[in-house]
C-alpha cells in the first residue's frame, strides 16, 4: 500500500498549483482520501476529504472556494486543485486513507487517517 504526492513546488500568489496523490496497493475509490497540510510552526492540518462511496467533497473554511478536491478512479488518483494561492498556503502537502473502506464520514482531523503519503512542498511566493 502507498500514496505518492506530486506536483508540488513553486506558485505565485494568485496562482494555481495542482498537487496528485497517486494511490498503489489499494483502490482510491473504495477509501476516503483525505488532503493535509503542515506549515511551520502549526501541527497538521485538515484541508479536504473526498468520500469514497458518492465522491462528494467537504473542505477546511481556509481553502472554501479556492481549492477543488477531485479523483480519477482510472489513474487511481486523487488531485487537489490549488486557485487564488495566498502566501499562507506555503506548507508540506499530505494525502492521507483511513484504515476501513466505504466510510460515510469523511473527516478532516489527523486521527482518522493511518496511511500518509511522504508529502509535497508548496510554496507561495513572489
Amino acid at each position: 500500500l502507498q500514496l505518492v504526492e506530486s506536483g508540488g513546488g513553486l506558485g505565485q500568489p494568485g496562482g494555481s498549483l495542482r498537487p496528485s496523490c497517486a494511490a498503489s496497493g489499494f483502490t482510491v475509490g473504495h477509501y476516503n482520501i483525505g488532503w493535509f497540510r503542515q506549515v511551520p510552526g502549526k501541527g497538521r492540518e485538515g484541508i479536504s476529504c473526498i468520500r469514497s462511496v458518492d465522491a462528494s467533497t467537504s473542505y477546511a473554511d481556509f481553502v472554501k472556494g479556492r481549492f477543488t478536491i477531485s479523483r480519477d478512479d482510472a489513474k487511481n488518483t486523487v488531485y487537489l486543485e490549488m486557485n487564488k494561492l495566498k502566501p499562507e498556503d506555503t506548507g508540506v502537502y499530505y494525502c492521507a486513507r483511513p484504515t476501513l473502506p466505504l466510510q460515510l464520514m469523511c473527516g478532516m482531523t489527523r486521527d482518522e487517517y493511518v496511511f500518509w503519503g511522504q508529502g509535497t512542498q508548496v510554496t507561495v511566493s513572489s
